[in-house]
């Protein structure tokens, strides 16, 4: 028998645009199904009319801060620029002001540029940089924020509000999918129960879905899937403001990066999975599959309904009227039935399940006191 990997058994959604594949490819490592449906799309840097008018504003009229947020953002703002003929201007522009940076990847792109930082937080934090600057006095200055994928508007009206003049640099925009077929099977997906993690990388993606799924008359349900059965990761807590406005509840890593975030989830929903004894097997429930004394069992979503409904109360006995009501579409006591034997297929011992005449089913778990 082989060990089982730790994500076999649940299917992911991934949104994302950017880095969607480095993102799959550490979840499928550790044995997750993976469905890609993303949300948003980026505009090209060359293409984006508002990058290259901000980087104008910022050329037109000196500065006295530019704020460098993610390095990829950073590098391709001035690759863009070189591209419009006025790669050398920026540089220029850049080096006669003070540069700072939120963390090590927007340095290292700065000082690969021939510039310099005069600071950079130790926290790796928006909320740090900010406090920075509000502390050294930012009125009456003209201070360049470069964005990145999402707009920053409690830093950019704090920075405003203390008198500052704020020129915004929006490097990388997101705008919604060419193609939002596969986004809207996503939902669906999320919605029949196929689906029970949805990590999220950008706060633009979380409500790209959000919005899709309320002009399909979907989004109540959507947030009730999200709120009590489906697990939702956020790389930090601005990618989750979008869900938590709805009140959904969200996991997130220690560090806003892409393993850690994997890892968040894949925690989450290991210890999240319910695990119980039932004549004599030790049976872990995983998304779509259960794991039978070591041994993977891939199971239907109508029968894995059933067995969700079984194991929130072991030895409890579930009316045949409950177990329909669990089911993804609903169905006749018929339809329980054909559930209940095909679960017993799929776990491989028909003992596991046990039939109560004229009561309904029950998992073979052995009370206290009683002999198997």
């Amino acid at each position: 028998m082989t060990d089982v990997m730790p994500l076999a058994g649940f299917a992911i959604g991934i949104t994302a645009a950017r880095r969607a594949d480095e993102l799959g490819a550490l979840l499928v490592r550790k044995g997750a199904t993976v469905r890609y449906g993303p949300a948003i799309r980026i505009v090209p840097l060359a293409d984006d009319t508002e990058l290259h008018a901000a980087t104008r504003l910022l050329l037109d009229k000196p500065v006295d801060a530019v704020v460098a947020t993610t390095g990829i953002g950073f590098r391709g703002w001035i690759e863009a620029a070189e591209g419009w003929g006025v790669g050398e201007a920026l540089l220029d522009r850049l080096a006669s002001t003070n540069v700072l940076t939120r963390g090590p990847k927007a340095k290292g792109a700065v000082r690969a540029a021939g510039l310099s930082e005069v600071y950079s937080p130790a926290s790796e934090s928006n909320a740090e940089l900010l406090q920075h600057l509000l502390d050294s006095g930012v009125d009456g200055q003209r201070i360049a924020v470069q964005l990145h994928g999402e707009p920053l508007p409690y830093f950019v009206d704090s920075l405003r509000s203390a008198g500052a003049e704020v020129v915004e640099i929006p490097v990388y925009r997101w705008v919604g999918p060419t193609d939002p077929g596969p986004l809207d099977r996503l939902i669906d997906a999320v919605l029949d129960g196929s689906v029970d993690a949805l990590p999220f990388t950008s706060a633009p993606a979380a409500a790209s879905m959000l919005a899709m799924a309320k002009r399909t008359g979907r989004q109540a349900a959507l947030v009730d899937a999200l709120t009590r059965r489906v697990l939702v990761a956020c790389v930090g807590p601005i990618t989750a403001g979008p869900l938590a406005a709805l009140g959904i509840p969200t996991v997130q890593p220690q560090r806003a990066r892409i393993g850690a975030l994997a890892r968040t989830l894949a925690e989450a929903l290991i210890a999240r999975s319910p695990r119980l004894c039932a004549a004599g097997r030790q049976i872990e429930l995983r998304g779509q599959a259960a794991v039978v004394d070591g041994q993977l069992c891939e199971v239907a979503p109508a029968p894995m309904a059933v067995l969700r409904a079984l194991a929130r109360q072991p030895g409890r006995v579930v009316s045949r009227r409950e177990l329909t009501a669990a089911l993804p579409s609903g169905g006749e006591e018929h339809a329980v039935e054909t559930a209940i034997g095909r679960l017993r297929t799929s776990l491989g011992e028909g003992r596991l399940v046990q039939t109560v005449v004229k009561r309904g089913y029950r998992l073979a778990v052995v009370a206290e006191g009683e002999s198997a």
